[in-house]
């Protein structure tokens, strides 16, 4: 019979931890007791998932004392897991965290797992498993199988993130402003969720600048790719907010080896190959990746693949991912799905 586990979920009430419960009833993980966790606010909310019907607890610094959690899901920022997490693991269980603050902790794996399974095996050395950024996920699934071909040297990706990424208060406000738009209003709607109108516009700023140019959500592509990959080419990032309720798309220019001549073939089969990605790539008929395709699936979907016109050693790809599935949801879960694994093969 098969084993079932005692499974936490911190951020319940918010955007990632309600498409958690999706996920997890999707995939019909073996749940033998849920417990939602979130702030003050959300006591009481009632959640289903598989047929069930749980109501959310307060997040404490004692909740899981007694509880018998296996794996404890974090989705509810930063400074949440920086508080809360030892206390989950401190009670028996993997924490899978998908918030920014473990991802660069040499101590803690930070995993994809079609791209760096063995490193699952890490999570005892701190009782956490660290979910990457949503941008880096959906990225390294398609330079994983690239790099293997042939050796990356160098990657140039410019991101179109969509408003998701800023959580439910970034869609409402997109939706709150078009709506102002169509009321001949927009010049009165309040911005909030971002430092600029969203509605009719694109941000080249995704967090914070830091003092290199660059923003905090662009250098995490930067920093989190090569731990990930256990590599150590360049990369650079611009990261860019588009008026897109779900679903991340990237334009990302790949250098390899000088030595290396591109077979664009060649590299659409590795691609199709590599697990949940899926190829759509027919511009002469208007097939590629968009956002309106990815949005709630669980693939990570790559098109416009082309050899650059100067240089044989360059490929240039489009690819495309629903953020709070790929990027966060389904990234945990399969993590967990793999740690399961491991634990028993143990």
């Amino acid at each position: 019979m098969e084993r079932k586990y005692n499974v936490a979920v911190v951020g319940a009430s918010g955007a990632v931890g309600e498409e958690l419960f999706r996920v997890l009833e999707e995939v019909e993980f073996p749940i033998a007791d849920l417990l939602p966790l979130a702030s003050v606010n959300s006591i009481g909310i009632e959640v289903k998932c598989q047929g069930k019907t749980y109501k959310i607890e307060e997040l404490t610094e004692d909740v899981f004392e007694g509880r018998d959690i296996d794996i404890a899901f974090f989705s509810a920022g930063g400074s949440i897991s920086a508080k809360f997490a030892k206390y989950a693991v401190e009670a028996g269980a993997v924490v899978i965290d998908n918030t920014s603050h473990f991802r660069m902790d040499p101590k803690v794996p930070l995993v994809v797992p079609e791209v760096n399974p063995e490193d699952i095996e890490l999570w005892e050395d701190t009782g956490i498993i660290a979910n990457p950024n949503c941008s880096t996920i959906q990225m390294v699934q398609l330079l994983k199988p690239l790099h293997d071909l042939y050796g990356i040297k160098r990657v140039d990706v410019s991101t179109y993130q969509a408003v998701s990424g800023a959580g439910k208060k970034g869609m409402e406000e997109l939706v709150r402003q078009m709506q102002d738009f169509f009321a001949f209003k927009l010049d009165e709607s309040k911005v909030e969720a971002f430092t600029h109108q969203i509605a009719l516009n694109v941000i080249p700023q995704i967090d914070v600048a830091q003092d290199n140019g660059y923003t905090k959500e662009e250098m995490k592509m930067v920093n989190e790719t090569n731990k990930i990959m256990h590599s150590d080419f360049a990369v650079s990032a611009t990261c860019v907010r588009v008026p897109v309720l779900r679903s991340h798309s990237e334009s990302v220019t790949i250098t390899f080896g000088e030595n290396v001549d591109v077979n664009v073939e060649e590299a659409r089969e590795v691609l199709e190959a590599f697990e949940n990605v899926t190829v759509i790539d027919n511009l002469e008929n208007n097939q590629y990746p968009m956002p309106i395709i990815s949005t709630d699936t669980d693939e990570t979907y790559v098109g416009r693949i082309r050899k650059d016109l100067y240089a044989n050693n360059i490929l240039h790809i489009w690819g495309v991912a629903d953020q709070v599935r790929v990027g966060a949801a389904t990234n945990s879960v399969r993590i967990a799905q793999k740690w399961i694994k491991l634990e028993e093969n143990a």
